[in-house]
């Protein structure tokens, strides 16, 4: 008996340990740079965590909510909007590390030499009539926080402030159309201007950031509340200190963050609330 028994513990831990541990990305920028970005990054969960750990690229942040609904990954790297949307679908799923720097995430307004706008300390209302292009609809740097402040600002939905409304789908498309002019204007994600902006591929004669939100949170590692269950108690900690205790600076680079910190459901209540209040809860 007691043999079976060690033999029946052996099989569980075995099986626990030879499931593929998977997780996805919004698709925030172009696939070959996510690819890159968390193709390193499952290596790195994979030796830290002694699974093997595998990364599912999506094609939009809606797939993103839907492969975390659907258990087909079980951590997403979601924005603030698409997080709230998931976890709302998830019981018992957790927000569980955060950028330092998503603490105080900002969405850049930046404008095609040919709209004449200049930079502005509050939402330029000359934006109106001109032609805006959002990123993702399902974005809360490139949708979500942009809409909430033309709302307030022209006390209008974005249809009727502007002549033609886009969504680009990702951030860095959304800089390319506007410093094409293909948009006179748009709203993209700080970090993915200022990487664009260090790599050279925008070109600051042709588009220029003309105004800057208020501070929000935004990204966040969120987990499956079932995740013990599959993996052991004691998985979701360990996975959260795992993130927590990145150091390398180039994986942290690709990101790109400062460090992982700790983040919690309630951390995201103020853009649950703007979700709710613009009817984005469900998209």
């Amino acid at each position: 008996m007691r043999l079976l028994s060690l033999l029946a513990t052996l099989f569980i831990s075995f099986s626990l340990h030879a499931e593929t541990f998977t997780f996805t990305a919004i698709p925030d920028q172009d696939e070959s740079q996510l690819q890159a970005r968390f193709g390193k990054f499952a290596d790195y969960l994979s030796q830290e965590l002694g699974i093997d750990v595998k990364y599912v690229p999506v094609k939009s942040y809606a797939a993103a909510v839907t492969a975390f609904r659907n258990n087909q990954v079980q951590l997403a790297w979601f924005g603030g909007l698409s997080g709230v949307q998931a976890r709302h679908l998830v019981p018992g799923s957790q927000a569980i590390a955060q950028g330092y720097e998503d603490q105080f995430f900002e969405t850049y307004f930046i404008a095609h030499k040919s709209s004449a706008l200049e930079a502005s300390e509050e939402l330029p209302k000359a934006l109106a009539n001109l032609t805006f292009t959002f990123g993702s609809k399902g974005s809360t740097s490139g949708r979500l926080m942009p809409e909430h402040y033309i709302r307030q600002a022209f006390q209008q939905a974005p249809e009727e402030v502007f002549s033609r409304i886009g969504f680009s789908g990702n951030h860095s498309r959304t800089i390319a159309l506007v410093q094409s002019g293909a948009y006179q204007v748009g709203a993209v994600n700080y970090k993915v201007w200022e990487s664009e902006l260090a790599a050279g591929t925008i070109n600051t004669n042709d588009v220029q950031v003309i105004w800057k939100t208020p501070a929000y949170q935004d990204y966040q590692w969120s987990i499956r509340g079932d995740v013990d269950q599959r993996w052991g108690e004691g998985f979701t900690a360990k996975i959260t200190q795992t993130l927590l205790d990145i150091s390398d600076k180039d994986l942290l680079a690709s990101f790109p963050r400062e460090s992982f910190i700790k983040a919690t459901n309630s951390d995201y209540q103020a853009i649950e609330d703007i979700a709710v209040a613009i009817d984005l809860m469900t998209e």
